[in-house]
């Protein structure tokens, strides 16, 4: 989606994922907006445009309530006047570089010409290597600085005095990190464009300053040097100054003619800043120009094509839930039966994590038993499946039980469409209602139950589902698919 649409669409997302609480936006905000942008884009749309109409109206909404949000996407913007700031900076800095010698004199040898140009060579070598050593897409440290400058930043937070204050803190503390993780790459070339226009404009401000200061005094040029005689310098200034001979067609002096402007003798210099002019149109701007071209297109097609992160859980649900194909989520606790508050607790962390999926949870499976397996145990219509194992704190795990039956979890054995999740819940309801005190126990029992589940690639995750904590709960579900699909992913 471009670069506006993409800004909202990180907006909401931060929205709705850092008010873990539901303190600023509730389960039915969340619920409206996915179903009035369902009914406003039509089932035609792309999920980008969904997710693009749905951003706005949860921005729309939640602006009226929490100004500050709305002030802060509007802040983290980037700020087109910088970039203009920049260049003319530039020109006017290379307008006032101090005069290409002491007082009206040139010396062939030292005028600050020469120092620009052999700084942009640096820098070209740079741009050559900087991908083998800062990686592909990498930024620079100037870049990195006129990125800050020009678009990221946090606002300014008060401390949290109550719930409402704490979470849109923690909001707005959100909010410019992740815009800044998704526009890095179009904010890396449009801080390339700005800052190759820049340096091409501080050699034109250098050319305009010489020629402006030629026109007003005379300049002398001559040399001096402990080290080098007349044919090194003659040898250096040919190299040197190559380009703008070739470009402006006025041949080097020979070296009869620099032997003779040896110091204390001198010459009028129009020719040397004719060269060193066009030395640096054809090593410095030109070349800048070019580099700011290419940048700007890349910048064009990067802002009109951004890249959200589509596969990450938060997105797939609202893409799920629009599409109307909702994946279902079984649960199939292992030798555990649940009591009715624990299945309340468990039907509220599955709404909460999965959204609008269709969550079933399964007759508990008996120890050692495996006719769950077979295809005749599969819920009834197509589409996907998600399989979440469940067992409980209070049982001691056993490979040959318990893992024998995270492997056949895991294999999708007998499933058309079935697959795990990665996360795999852990109740622990029971146990701390009889060992509640003992927090040594709790902890090993945990430990037990984490290298058994990560030894067959799940991720552990431990909820007490009498008084369950929804949003930790949420986010540690999240991550548990995240790294799962990641991995997954890897091992394609």
């Amino acid at each position: 989606m471009d670069e506006s649409a993409a800004l909202d669409t990180t907006a909401a997302r931060a929205v709705e994922t850092a008010d873990r609480d539901r303190v600023l936006w509730s389960d039915a905000d969340r619920e409206w907006a996915s179903r009035a942008a369902a009914t406003i884009v039509g089932e035609r749309a792309s999920a980008e445009e969904f997710l693009g109409r749905r951003a706005q109206l949860v921005l729309e909404r939640i602006g009226t309530r929490q100004p500050a949000v709305t002030r802060t996407v509007r802040g983290i913007r980037w700020r087109p006047w910088v970039g203009v700031v920049t260049v003319l900076g530039a020109f006017v800095f290379g307008v006032l570089i101090d005069r290409i010698g002491g007082g009206s004199s040139i010396n062939l040898l030292a005028p600050p010409v020469f120092a620009l140009v052999a700084w942009n060579l640096v820098v070209y070598v740079w741009l050559l290597v900087r991908p083998l050593v800062l990686g592909r897409g990498a930024a620079g440290p100037v870049r990195s600085l006129l990125i800050r400058v020009a678009s990221v930043r946090a606002p300014l937070q008060s401390e949290p005095t109550d719930a409402a204050t704490a979470a849109r803190r923690t909001v707005l503390a959100a909010l410019p990190r992740e815009w800044a993780r998704v526009a890095a790459p179009l904010y890396g070339a449009r801080a390339a464009r700005v800052l190759h226009l820049a340096a091409a404009a501080t050699a034109l401000g250098v050319i305009a300053g010489l020629y402006l200061r030629g026109l007003a005094f005379e300049y002398r040029a001559s040399w001096e040097s402990t080290f080098l005689g007349a044919e090194q310098v003659h040898a250096l200034l040919s190299v040197t100054l190559a380009p703008g001979s070739w470009i402006i067609g006025i041949p080097v002096p020979d070296l009869a003619a620099i032997e003779a402007i040896r110091a204390p003798a001198s010459e009028n210099a129009a020719t040397w800043m004719h060269l060193m002019a066009g030395t640096v149109a054809i090593v410095v701007i030109v070349p800048r120009l070019v580099l700011a071209l290419v940048a700007g297109l890349v910048e064009r097609r990067r802002a009109k094509r951004v890249q959200l992160p589509l596969d990450e859980p938060y997105y797939r649900r609202l893409i799920a839930g629009w599409v109307g194909e909702a994946t279902r989520v079984r649960v199939i606790p292992y030798s555990y039966t649940l009591t009715p508050e624990a299945r309340v607790g468990l039907e509220a962390i599955l709404a909460r994590a999965y959204g609008n999926a269709v969550a079933v949870i399964d007759e508990p499976v008996g120890w050692g038993d495996d006719e769950w397996l077979s295809p005749g145990a599969d819920a009834a219509g197509g589409g996907s499946e998600v399989r979440v194992a469940l067992f409980g704190l209070t049982a001691t795990p056993e490979e040959d039980a318990h893992g024998a039956f995270l492997k056949e979890l895991g294999s999708g054995s007998g499933r058309g469409g079935a697959s795990g999740s990665g996360s795999v819940l852990v109740d622990e309801s029971g146990f701390l209602a009889r060992w509640g005190e003992d927090a040594q126990r709790c902890e090993e029992r945990r430990a037990a139950w984490r290298e058994l589940i990560e030894g067959h690639g799940g991720r552990a995750v431990f909820v007490d589902l009498g008084e369950p904590d929804l949003a930790a709960a949420e986010a540690e579900l999240g991550d548990a698919a995240s790294v799962h699909d990641s991995d997954g992913r890897r091992g394609g």
